[in-house]
């Protein structure tokens, strides 16, 4: 009888988590029916393309397939190491993503803060409008653009300056200067664009908060400094984080479109991994060994973000991911 009463107990508490999960999915039901797009989004995108990954230990060749062909193990890892250009590769794709990271984030928080504190409504939507507009230029746009500006023979800037006397530059052949003018045009193109996020966390800012330090006698400066700044901490962290994740991963239309993947005189400044993989896969239309390259990426990627969310933690748990 008390062994019956007992598994009758256990059958109700049981049920009773289930009823409540499916009263709280009922409950929300629009929210999850919103989330559905993006769900089938990485299904399909990001976890269904996961066998591919497979494609990295073998040899791949197209009348075999990729589960037929040769297991070659960690042998398609090895041509970075073989060809000494692993540190190079690497050391620009991470340079160039720290920077487009940090200055960026750190643009696109003063463009919001002064946006915000704009005052005049048809001077601040046209500011907006024109800061959006270059992260719909394509990349292929902004190629020809600089080519345009920077030829030696007919760009913009050499003819300015032989007109005022000096001596025509050879950009496409100077490495020194592409790493400004590469992280230039990114911001350019980018800021405008990212801004939004900030924005919109700065309009979530309670403005009896802001009226409060006016009061007190707090000019802008003061405001920004001790109420917006810290206020924005949270969104900066967790962009940072997300970036994290594609350090290693160079924006390969950028790059592609403005230097090339065969310009071997500007290849010590600007030849990240992608442009490397893109001239190997054009030249042996070795997929696998792009696939290696791919789960490199990811793994370092992986790796780091779990660093920085350590870190983060450690020091801030509230604005830890996880």
């Amino acid at each position: 009888m008390a062994t019956a009463v007992k598994s009758q107990t256990a059958a109700i508490s049981t049920a009773k988590p289930t009823r409540n999960k499916l009263k709280r999915f009922w409950n929300n039901k629009t929210l999850l029916i919103m989330c559905i797009p993006a769900i089938l989004f990485f299904i399909v995108f990001a976890y269904l393309p996961m066998p591919g990954l497979y494609l990295a230990f073998i040899n791949y060749n197209y009348s075999d397939g990729i589960f037929k062909s040769d297991f070659v193990g960690l042998k398609n890892f090895q041509f970075l190491v073989q060809t000494g250009d692993l540190w190079r590769l690497t050391f620009n794709t991470v340079a160039y993503n720290i920077a487009f990271i940090l200055l960026g984030n750190i643009l696109q928080i003063v463009v919001a803060i002064f946006l915000n504190e704009l005052r005049v409504k048809w001077f601040k939507k046209v500011s907006q409008t024109l800061m959006f507009l270059p992260h719909f230029i394509s990349a292929v746009l902004i190629g020809l653009i600089a080519y345009n500006v920077l030829s030696y023979d007919y760009g913009l800037l050499n003819s300015i300056l032989e007109s005022l006397g000096y001596d025509p530059l050879k950009t496409y052949s100077n490495p020194v200067l592409w790493p400004f003018i590469i992280i230039l045009t990114f911001l350019w193109q980018s800021t405008g664009y990212g801004s939004i996020v900030y924005f919109a966390a700065i309009m979530g800012l309670d403005n009896e908060i802001v009226e409060a330090a006016e009061i007190d006698g707090a000019n802008a400066f003061q405001r920004i400094r001790y109420i917006i700044l810290p206020w924005l901490k949270p969104t900066f962290i967790i962009l940072l984080l997300f970036s994290l994740g594609g350090i290693l991963k160079g924006n390969f239309g950028l790059f592609f479109n403005l230097v090339g993947a065969n310009n071997t005189a500007l290849y010590a400044s600007t030849d990240i991994i992608e442009t490397y993989v893109f001239r190997s896969l054009m030249t042996n239309f070795n997929f696998s060994m792009g696939s290696a390259v791919s789960l490199y990426q990811s793994v370092f990627g992986f790796i780091v973000v779990i660093t920085a969310n350590w870190l983060v933690r450690k020091t801030s748990p509230e604005n830890s991911l996880f």
